[in-house]
């Protein structure tokens, strides 16, 4: 299947608006996050990896805004464990229906996967042993975050995880710029313009807010992790493991 490319923001748009995953964007998707985020095609690959270790029998293992489905596909390929299920949930209903489409052509006998489309901070976590917020938590109102954090560490049983990716901020201004810059880079090298570039910035400020790692380690402890560790950083982009 023929992958479409994102030119959202190649024309000059009249009057910008915010960031929001819709028909437009679920189109055209899977093209827009491998040139925009570094490493993502690692990330998923490992969400799998990470989900076949700690996966445990009998229990849920949740992807919290799963856009079309990249992450649910890996855990199943990965899980080995009986009587698992995976829950993928997003709020997007355009993203949910693509998402249900790419999911039926994987026809292998694995590990069952149930999309459902609601507000992941309405959704009950019980019974986890993997759950994965993969870019999802810089989307939610920062004063929200800890009690969804509290509430999934409260979901899992001992010995689980929760995969936690973000886009990260830097506390110093002269590593956020080196790093933006960098990403920008990133961008330019996979066809994005400078046009292209400076209108979804604009569109993503006030819907995307990310945090210093410091932050994130801090919350996690907050919650009542035993640890957190950062096991993938590429550019201003990193995802953690925290265990309970």
């Amino acid at each position: 299947m023929m992958r479409k490319t994102d030119a959202i923001y190649a024309a000059p748009l009249q009057q910008m608006i915010d960031f929001k995953f819709d028909e437009r964007v679920v189109a055209v998707f899977p093209d827009m996050i491998q040139r925009s985020v570094p490493g993502y095609g690692m990330i998923i690959a490992n969400i799998g990896i990470l989900a076949g270790r700690y996966a445990q029998t009998g229990s849920h293992c949740y992807d919290l805004g799963c856009s079309l489905g990249a992450a649910p596909l890996a855990m199943r390929q990965r899980i080995s464990q009986p009587e698992c299920d995976i829950i993928a949930v997003d709020n997007s209903p355009a993203m949910i229906e693509r998402g249900r489409q790419l999911l039926a052509l994987d026809t292998l006998p694995t590990v069952p996967v149930t999309m459902i489309c609601a507000d992941l901070q309405e959704v009950a976590i019980d019974n986890a042993s993997v759950v994965v917020l993969n870019f999802t938590l810089q989307f939610i109102p920062p004063p929200e975050r800890l009690a969804l954090i509290r509430r999934i560490h409260a979901g899992l049983r001992p010995g689980g995880i929760l995969i936690l990716s973000e886009k990260i901020a830097f506390s110093e201004p002269g590593q956020q710029q080196f790093f933006e810059e960098l990403h920008h880079d990133f961008k330019r090298a996979n066809g994005y313009s400078d046009l292209e570039i400076s209108q979804k910035r604009s569109a993503l400020e006030r819907v995307m807010i990310p945090e210093t790692l410091a932050v994130h380690h801090q919350r996690l402890a907050e919650a009542g992790f035993a640890s957190s560790e950062l096991w993938f950083q590429c550019f201003n982009f990193a995802s953690l493991v925290a265990l309970k």
